[in-house]
């Protein structure tokens, strides 16, 4: 999965401790969700998507596609 956390967290002009303090969770958390060390919980990516104004679907990009079961 990929995500754009950092990408918006920088334009936000947030240090990823800013962004942790908005969402409740630690520096750490945000440090691994951005290096894609670990997915966060589902209430957490929507907290993240709508405090960048963004679906969560933009915000984190999951390339699977099923197999063709034809």
């Amino acid at each position: 999965m990929e995500n754009r956390v950092r990408d918006c967290r920088e334009r936000a002009g947030w240090s990823q401790g800013e962004l942790a303090r908005r969402l409740g969770v630690s520096r750490q958390t945000i440090n691994a969700v951005e290096t894609d060390k670990y997915d966060p919980s589902l209430p957490l990516a929507l907290r993240m998507a709508r405090l960048f104004g963004l679906e969560v679907r933009e915000l984190f990009i999951d390339h699977w596609l099923p197999e063709d079961e034809g």
